[in-house]
């Protein structure tokens, strides 16, 4: 299976008054064409900065100090202006935390899938309103209604536009960024499982960020687990649900109610996140984990693979094979 994206030792720090915030620091994982990955952790993490690193979408004071992103063979991170307006929208396009803040109140939300479509496709005006109706109809909504504006749809409907306007130019990647905050419970499953079927439909590429660990587990085909701005295991869901081997990601499943089983015992975690600006310079997960020993509070983990297509970064991987 060939790889659509290739994330390679990616470090991205933030300035702050109280000094520098490594919010993502040494990340490296892949997505497969046709593959859905789910990128997960608890807020704090880097999830979201992963994304917008790959986008190249990082502000002052933020800055990508470090690593490459490939995109089908080009580096995202050193490609030009140009070359990027080229890329977005036709290679790689994100559907947003919330379409609310997304989609332009004074614009129909046929004006503004056009606009996109006009801006990285060579078609004309007619050609472009009709891929906006058949786009439409594609997430669940009358293509007819193209001429209306953002209020007058529900926020399930609004987050399908921002759906539709991401699968615009037909791209091979599209990064999901916790695109269900904010909907109802029922709403959310119906958002999801849109964009499972179509992901299988187009044979799309897609990084489903979330903290909603039993959603991503119920769609996702691998998972990549970050705490602290680093990542500490990544593997098929097969392999995260049945063997994890990060303290960290069994304490996630732990956490996790089971709807099937009454009796389990839901596990919380105890303490936070650390800062990002006062990162330890050990195991970032040492001073919550219960197995923590002498390494672990003075050495940083690597990266490891333990077995095929399992990644850890874990001193108990160490100790136990070596």
């Amino acid at each position: 299976m060939s790889t659509v994206l290739s994330v390679e030792k990616l470090s991205t720090f933030f300035r702050t008054d109280k000094g520098i915030a490594k919010a993502v620091e040494n990340v490296s994982f892949s997505v497969d064409k046709g593959e859905m990955l789910g990128l997960i952790g608890e807020s704090g993490c880097g999830k979201t900065t992963v994304a917008q690193s790959i986008l190249r979408l990082i502000e002052y004071p933020g800055k990508v100090v470090a690593g490459s992103v490939y995109l089908n063979g080009k580096n995202l991170l050193k490609a030009t202006d140009s070359e990027l307006t080229g890329l977005r929208w036709r290679e790689i396009s994100v559907i947003p935390q919330s379409a609310m803040n997304a989609l332009n109140p004074v614009y129909t939300v046929g004006d503004q899938i056009i606009e996109a479509i006009l801006l990285h496709d060579n078609v004309n005006k007619k050609e472009a309103v009709e891929r906006t109706k058949r786009l439409l109809e594609l997430v669940g909504i009358d293509g007819e209604r193209w001429k209306s504006y953002p209020h007058e749809f529900s926020g399930g409907m609004k987050q399908r536009v921002a759906i539709a306007m991401a699968l615009a130019c037909n791209p091979k990647l599209v990064i999901s960024d916790e695109s269900t905050t904010g909907l109802d419970v029922l709403t959310q499953a119906q958002v999801i499982a849109l964009i499972k079927n179509l992901q299988k439909k187009m044979n799309l590429s897609v990084i489903l960020i979330s903290h909603d660990l039993p959603m991503v587990t119920s769609i996702c085909d691998r998972i990549a687990i970050m705490y602290a701005g680093n990542l500490v295991e990544w593997a098929s869901t097969k392999e995260i649900l049945n063997d994890a081997r990060h303290p960290y990601s069994k304490a996630l499943l732990n956490a996790t109610p089971d709807l099937s089983n009454s009796e389990r015992e839901v596990i919380s975690i105890p303490g936070s996140v650390p800062s990002l600006v006062n990162i330890p310079t050990c195991c970032r997960f040492h001073t919550r984990c219960p197995y923590a020993f002498d390494r672990c509070r003075q050495e940083t983990p690597e990266f490891m693979e333990i077995k095929p297509g399992h990644y850890v970064a874990c001193f108990l991987e160490e100790e136990q094979n070596g």
